[in-house]
C-alpha cells in the first residue's frame, strides 16, 4: 500500500516537472523577435545598468545590432551574433525598438523607447527606392603600372573620370578593404592588420563593423548585394557565415592560387577544383553575370573582388603566352640607393642582383597575364548590364585595395611601404552624369568609397564616417575647399609566416609608421623617431628625404597636420584635420 503511494506521488512529481519543461518551451518559443534579440545581449554579458562600464544593454548591444551601427568606443564586450533576419524582422514588429539614441539612461528599464522611423527603416518598409545601379571591381595588388594592359579600363578612362590623386589608408589588403567597406581610418576601424588582435576578419566582426557598411546600408534601402570574391583576410569559407547585409554571397578564403578553393555560396560551401573552368576569375564573372540579370527592376551593388594579381600571380590558362619579353618597368627608382638620410629599414636593402631581375620581369609579366582576366570580367559585366537595358543606370566603379612595388628602391615584390607604388591606385568610373575622358586632381581616398556609394543609392550612410563623398566630383562640380591632405596608418613589422602578405626577404618590411600625403608630397613619422618627406615636385620618385632641411615651422605643421587627422574620429572632424595650407607656407 506505502509502495502504491509512493509511485502515485512520484508520478505526480514527475507530470508537475513535464508540465514546467513544457511552458517553459512554450514561453521561448512565443519570445518575439525583438525579446530574442535582448536575449542575445544578455547572454553576450551585456547588462541593465552596465553603460559605465561599457556592457550596457541598450547603448552598448541592443542599439548597436538595430541601427547598424559599431559600438561606442567604451565597450568592452563584442556584439552577439544575430540572424539579420530576425533583426529586420524585430524593425518591421517594432520599428522604434533600438532606435534611442546612446545618451539613454541605462538606470531605467525602457527597452523599447519611443522615437520616429529612421529614414533607413522607412525605405526598407515600403521597398520603394528606385536608385542607380554600382558595379565594384576590386583588384589585389594591382598597381597603376598594370592599367596599361587592360583594354576595358583604358575604354572606362575615356567614357568617364579618372581619379590622378587617390590612395589607400595603408598599403595591406585588410585594413584598406575595412576602410573601404566603412568609411573610416585603420585607427577607427581598429583593424590595422591582416591577422592577429589588431587586424582580419574576426576583429572587424567583432567590432561590429558589418553593420556600418555600405551594403548593409543599401541594403536596408531596398537593393540587392552581392559579395562576390576575396572579402576580407581569415575569413574561412567553410567555418564563416556570409555577413550582414549582403543579399548574395559567394565569397572564397584562400583564393590566391586561382584554384582548388573553397567558395560560401550563400549558405552551401561549393569546392572548385583545378579544370580551367575552375579558374576563379571567370567563376567569379558568371556568378555576377547571373546575379545583374536575377532581378532587372531592382536595383543592385555587386563587388567583385578578385584574387587577381595577387601572389603567386596565377594567369588564366588561356592567357598563359600573352606578353613575350615583356619586363618590369625600369624608372629612375628601380635599384636605385637609398640616400644616407633614408631610414634605417631602407638603407640596409642591398641592390638586386641580375638573377634577382630576372625573377621581377617573369613576376610582372605574369602579374600582367593576369589582370587580363579581370579585365575580360569587367567585358562581360558591361555586357549583361546593356543585356538588362541598364547600362545609362548603372556605375562602374573599378579600383585596387593596394599597390605594389616590383624592384623600386631596391625592395624585391611586395608592399606596406607609403611609397607611392604602393599606396597610390586607380580609380576609374563610369556612369549616369559622369563626363567622359576627364582626370580629376583633388586628393581623395578609399575612406571616401563608402559615402560616394550611400549618396548615389540615396541611401543613409553609416554612422562616424571619415570619408567625404565623391558624388559631385563624379559629376563634374566644381567644388571649393578640397581637402590637402589624407593619412596612411601602417602597423609593422609583419612576421606571421602564415600571412598570405608576409614579406618576402628584401621586399620591405617597415615598422609602425604615420603618414600624410598631399598633392606635392609624403610626410611619414616612424615609430623609431625617424622622419622622412619627399617633395614631389622635385623628386617624383622619391629618391631624396629632404626632411631634415625643412624649415622648423614647416616640419611643425606637417607634424601637427599628421597629428590632427590620426586623432579625428568622423566625417567633420576629419574633414576639418584635413584642411592645411602648405603651400601658402612653401610660398613664403
Amino acid at each position: 500500500m506505502a509502495q502504491q503511494k509512493w509511485i502515485r506521488i512520484c508520478t505526480f512529481c514527475v507530470t508537475i516537472v513535464l508540465l514546467v519543461m513544457a511552458s517553459t518551451t512554450w514561453a521561448a518559443e512565443k519570445k518575439g523577435p525583438c525579446e530574442k534579440i535582448t536575449e542575445a545581449c544578455k547572454n553576450a554579458g551585456f547588462v541593465q545598468g552596465g553603460a559605465s562600464e561599457g556592457i550596457g544593454l541598450i547603448v552598448d548591444c541592443v542599439n548597436p545590432i538595430m541601427q547598424g551601427k559599431a559600438q561606442p568606443r567604451k565597450t568592452s564586450k563584442p556584439l552577439p551574433q544575430v540572424d539579420p533576419e530576425l533583426v529586420e524582422t524585430c524593425k518591421a514588429r517594432n520599428p522604434d525598438f533600438g532606435q534611442a539614441k546612446t545618451h539613454i539612461s541605462e538606470s531605467s528599464d525602457q527597452s523599447s523607447p519611443v522615437i520616429p522611423l529612421t529614414a533607413v527603416s522607412v525605405a526598407k518598409m515600403n521597398n520603394s527606392v528606385k536608385g542607380p545601379n554600382v558595379v565594384f571591381i576590386l583588384t589585389d595588388d594591382l598597381s597603376l603600372n598594370l592599367v596599361q594592359y587592360m583594354p576595358h579600363v583604358l575604354k572606362m578612362q575615356k567614357d568617364g573620370v579618372t581619379f590622378s590623386n587617390y590612395f589607400v589608408t595603408d598599403s595591406l589588403c585588410c585594413p584598406s578593404r575595412s576602410s573601404i567597406f566603412t568609411g573610416r581610418y585603420p585607427h577607427d576601424t581598429g583593424v590595422f592588420r591582416n591577422k592577429g588582435k589588431d587586424g582580419g576578419y574576426l576583429v572587424f566582426r567583432d567590432r561590429g563593423l558589418e553593420r556600418v557598411t555600405f551594403a548593409f546600408a543599401l541594403s536596408a534601402a531596398g537593393y540587392r548585394t552581392a559579395m562576390l570574391g576575396k572579402y576580407l583576410n581569415e575569413y574561412q569559407p567553410s567555418v564563416h557565415p556570409a555577413a550582414p547585409g549582403w543579399t548574395t554571397w559567394a565569397v572564397a578564403g584562400n583564393g590566391y592560387p586561382e584554384f582548388n578553393y573553397n567558395l560560401r555560396q550563400d549558405s552551401t560551401v561549393v569546392h572548385y577544383g583545378r579544370k580551367p573552368t575552375d579558374y576563379l576569375t571567370d567563376v567569379l564573372s558568371n556568378l555576377a553575370v547571373r546575379f545583374i540579370k536575377e532581378k532587372p527592376d531592382q536595383p543592385f551593388l555587386i563587388e567583385v573582388a578578385t584574387f587577381a594579381p595577387h601572389a603567386p600571380y596565377t594567369p588564366a590558362p588561356r592567357d598563359l603566352d600573352a606578353f613575350p619579353g615583356l619586363r618590369a618597368p625600369r624608372t629612375q627608382a628601380f635599384n636605385a640607393a637609398p640616400d644616407a638620410n633614408d631610414p634605417k629599414w631602407l638603407r640596409e636593402i642591398p641592390p638586386i642582383t641580375e638573377a634577382e631581375m630576372t625573377a621581377i620581369d617573369a613576376d610582372f609579366r605574369k602579374r600582367a597575364q593576369s589582370v587580363l582576366a579581370v579585365d575580360k570580367m569587367i567585358g562581360e559585366l558591361l555586357a549583361a548590364v546593356a543585356a538588362i537595358r541598364q547600362e545609362k543606370n548603372t556605375y562602374f566603379v573599378f579600383s585596387s585595395d593596394n599597390g605594389y612595388h616590383m624592384g623600386e628602391h631596391r625592395l624585391r615584390p611586395g608592399k606596406m611601404t607609403a611609397f607611392d607604388t604602393d599606396i597610390h591606385v586607380p580609380l576609374i568610373v563610369i556612369g549616369p552624369g559622369v563626363p567622359a575622358g576627364r582626370m580629376i586632381d583633388e586628393i581623395t581616398e578609399n575612406i571616401d568609397l563608402c559615402q560616394t556609394f550611400t549618396e548615389l543609392a540615396g541611401a543613409v550612410p553609416p554612422a562616424n564616417v571619415d570619408g567625404h563623398s565623391l558624388v559631385p566630383l563624379l559629376h563634374g562640380q566644381e567644388v571649393a575647399d578640397w581637402r590637402t591632405a589624407v593619412l596612411i596608418e601602417h602597423h609593422g613589422r609583419l612576421r606571421d609566416r602564415a600571412d598570405p602578405d608576409s614579406p618576402a626577404h628584401r621586399s620591405g618590411n617597415p615598422p609602425t609608421y604615420e603618414a600624410i600625403r598631399t598633392l606635392t608630397s609624403v610626410y611619414v613619422e616612424y615609430a623609431t623617431g625617424e622622419k622622412e618627406y619627399h617633395d614631389l615636385v622635385t623628386d617624383p620618385h622619391e629618391l631624396r628625404n629632404t626632411f631634415s632641411s625643412l624649415p622648423s615651422e614647416e616640419k611643425k605643421l606637417l607634424h601637427t597636420v599628421l597629428d590632427a587627422i590620426k586623432n579625428c574620429h568622423d566625417a567633420k572632424t576629419c574633414w576639418a584635420a584635413e584642411h592645411a595650407n602648405f603651400y601658402t607656407m612653401r610660398s613664403r
